[in-house]
């Protein structure tokens, strides 16, 4: 019997692409789950199911993609920022969400500059399908975050 669990999972690379102003409690309390706080802001996640159904419920606003190892090392190296706090809190209740690689500790989210000439012809508004800059684009997000980076 093969082990799942163990089995390394992909991991995708989530930007928030617009706004939230005038957006529904239900779309702001998920992107705050998903540590996506502000525009441009990035954050890399496991490609499980619980995630999957997040992305499609705020997929107007975000876009998605598997994200290579290149440039995952890329994007730690120039825009992650070192967690130096504890990970507990006193009482060891609450744990606090990090990111590790190599033994360092790493703040889960980035926040990258807006993407050198722009995100698509066609704009923020309508899907990446249809020649936009919005929902699940594949492999194709490490071009963008290149350009954001």
């Amino acid at each position: 019997m093969v082990d799942t669990k163990s089995k390394e999972r992909k991991k995708l690379a989530v930007v928030l692409v617009r706004g939230k102003a005038e957006l529904e409690h239900h779309m702001i309390r998920t992107l705050q789950l998903l540590l996506l706080t502000k525009k441009n802001h990035c954050v890399v996640v496991e490609n499980t199911p619980v995630y999957q159904g997040m992305l499609q419920k705020v997929k107007d606003y975000v876009t998605w993609g598997e994200i290579s190892e290149e440039t995952f090392a890329e994007l730690i190296a120039k825009r992650g920022k070192e967690y130096k706090n504890p990970i507990y809190d006193a009482k060891k209740k609450y744990t606090y969400t990090v990111l590790e690689v190599k033994g360092k500790k790493y703040l889960p989210y980035f926040t990258l500059n807006p993407p050198r000439k722009g995100f698509a012809r066609k704009g923020i508004k309508v899907s990446f399908t249809q020649g936009g800059a919005l929902g699940y684009r594949g492999s194709k997000i490490n071009d963008l975050l290149a350009r954001m980076i």
